[in-house]
């Protein structure tokens, strides 16, 4: 789940970045947050109706309670001059307050006490209590005793009579409401919350479905070879009566139209493989017949300088030909999955052979071998595998400068396998070749204008175009390897260009 540190993990998800959350965390999170709101405002609304019902409630206690006051304190008759005291009248409840206000002075003022005696209040209580407008209209105040609801009545004699009641009783009541309330909220809160995750997850399951069939085809190999597209959505979640069942509905028409396209390109790619090994194999014959008739006029007749000249070309564009049509041909065989003809190879042996004879061609170049002491036993093809190397090396001689050094090393792996580099010096593969290095026929523009021996490293002869060349040499390279269960790679830098390719210790799988 995201970080509450805000950092970004390696999906994307921040805990700062709501748009990367799960659709369904979303979900829970909003209806959490409208949960809260309706509690929110259920509490408002109830504690304020609670809170108006009380009020009105005191209200009325303290309406009575400022009557018995004002009857109390009212002179007696024959007794003009008395005045009785208000906190001596009988009805009053403990804790009600009573105060005279006479000429804006206090005169007598005082609370009931729960023994039925009189507690005083300090001076400042009794000045807030002067204090009071005399219309008759209760007030809160907060006194050194607590806080009290106030009302100032001005009686028929003269004096001004206040009464109060203590809040304490309602302020404890709305306490115990909020309590309630946060806690029942919370508790439904925590209820909800659970089972709407997991209601919500169960929703969502169906799109979780969809994601992984979209997954599992975003992972398969469709760019080439032949491609069983048999991933679909569940039956079940391809209903195009709901909204999820039309998205997966949707989907499977699109796999099914993706089959369709890969069956119709495997069918193509088959017929063209097939067109090519075909043309590949009838091209031998003439081929075979045109450098056998060049030997045999060049052997009989007697050309001019020129003649001579011109039929030398003829035989070496033939053996070009020649060339080009036995690369095709392997490709198609390869292609096809031809069976391999296995046995033992020593690949030390054999990269002394190959390097050996790229000497003789290329005594120019440094040749150098990094070979283990052990020698390095595979299972494989031992023609194949000497094309590999082969072509690699004579990339190595096309496509460098004289004095460029190749270093070829063979080394056993820690997991068995064997892997075979091919290292030259050279100026390197252009950074927006390097990926199309092993594609057939592709070639670099560099290569193409360049003549051999201008600079080009090895991974850019492997797929440059000079005269000489077709652009096949790595796609061979690749395509025996993977037959062997192998892998290449290429490296480069300026300076450094580097050709790997790993064999398995158990040879190919079958």
């Amino acid at each position: 789940m995201p970080t509450l540190s805000g950092e970004t993990r390696k999906d994307g998800r921040s805990w700062l970045n709501p748009s990367t959350w799960h659709l369904r965390t979303r979900l829970v999170l909003v209806a959490m947050a409208l949960l809260v709101a309706i509690c929110g405002a259920v509490g408002l609304f109830s504690y304020a109706s609670m809170d108006s019902f009380l009020t009105q409630q005191l209200d009325k206690q303290l309406g009575q309670a400022s009557h018995l006051s004002n009857e109390a304190g009212r002179p007696q008759l024959g007794n003009p001059s008395g005045r009785p005291d208000p906190l001596e009248g009988r009805g009053q409840g403990v804790g009600t307050l009573i105060a005279r206000i006479s000429n804006g002075q206090v005169s007598s003022a005082g609370l009931l006490a729960s023994d039925a005696t009189r507690d005083s209040l300090s001076p400042g209580d009794e000045k807030a209590l002067a204090d009071l407008r005399h219309d008759g209209n209760p007030v809160d105040r907060t006194l050194s005793t607590g806080s009290y609801r106030l009302v100032a009545v001005e009686a028929p004699y003269g004096d001004v009579i206040v009464t109060g009641l203590p809040l304490a009783a309602k302020q404890n009541t709305l306490t115990s409401l909020v309590w309630t309330m946060v806690v029942v909220s919370l508790a439904g809160l925590v209820l909800i919350g659970l089972a709407g995750t997991v209601l919500i997850r169960r929703t969502m399951k169906p799109l979780e479905q969809l994601s992984e069939v979209a997954t599992q085809v975003s992972r398969l190999p469709l760019d080439a070879g032949e491609v069983a597209l048999a991933v679909r959505v569940p039956p079940s979640n391809a209903h195009p009566g709901t909204e999820v069942g039309s998205v997966g509905h949707a989907l499977n028409l699109m796999l099914d139209n993706v089959s369709k396209a890969l069956e119709a390109r495997q069918e193509s790619e088959t017929k063209v493989r097939q067109f090519v090994a075909d043309a590949s194999h009838e091209l031998r014959t003439p081929l075979t017949a045109i450098r056998g008739y060049t030997e045999l006029m060049r052997m009989t007749e007697n050309f001019t300088p020129d003649g001579r000249k011109s039929l030398a070309r003829v035989q070496s564009q033939s053996e070009r030909m020649t060339t080009l049509v036995e690369d095709l041909l392997l490709l198609a065989r390869l292609d096809e999955g031809q069976p391999l003809k296995l046995a033992d190879v020593d690949l030390t042996q054999l990269v002394v052979e190959t390097v050996s004879d790229e000497k003789v061609m290329a005594p120019d170049r440094v040749w150098q071998l990094e070979l283990p002491e052990e020698p390095v036993v595979v299972r494989g093809d031992a023609s194949q595998l000497h094309q590999v190397l082969a072509n690699l090396l004579s990339n190595a001689r096309k496509h460098t400068v004289p004095g460029t050094k190749v270093v070829t090393a063979v080394m056993r792996s820690a997991d068995g396998s064997a892997v075979v580099t091919v290292t030259d010096n050279g100026a390197g593969i252009p950074p927006e070749f390097v990926d199309r290095v092993f594609a057939r026929f592709a070639r670099a523009d560099a290569a193409r204008t360049s003549p051999v021996g201008s600079g080009s490293s090895v991974a850019a002869a492997g797929a440059a175009a000079t005269e000489g060349t077709s652009g096949l040499g790595l796609s061979i390279v690749q395509s025996i390897v993977e037959a062997h269960g192998g892998s290449v790679e290429v490296t480069s830098r300026p300076g450094r260009t580097e050709f790997a390719f790993r064999l398995p210790a158990g040879g190919p799988s079958s």
